[in-house]
């Protein structure tokens, strides 16, 4: 099922608040492993550039179901 914009019909009282918690959560674990990254392997900086593209892609989801 789709709305008029053509997007499908989900509970927007539950997307905002969900991303957002997912967006801290995705950002608090980058800021946790950022230290070995820094002080590593450069290889060992890609589970926290993992965490910031998923707080970002939380942020952009918030964002969109926000707007509406």
């Amino acid at each position: 099922m789709t709305d008029g914009s053509g997007r499908p019909m989900i509970a927007e009282g539950y997307v905002v608040p969900i991303a957002g918690l997912m967006a801290l959560l995705f950002a608090l674990m980058a800021g946790l492993t950022a230290g070995r990254a820094l002080s590593g392997n450069p290889a060992d900086a890609a589970l926290p550039l993992a965490f910031a593209l998923g707080a970002l892609a939380a942020i952009r989801i918030r964002g969109r179901y926000a707007a509406d």
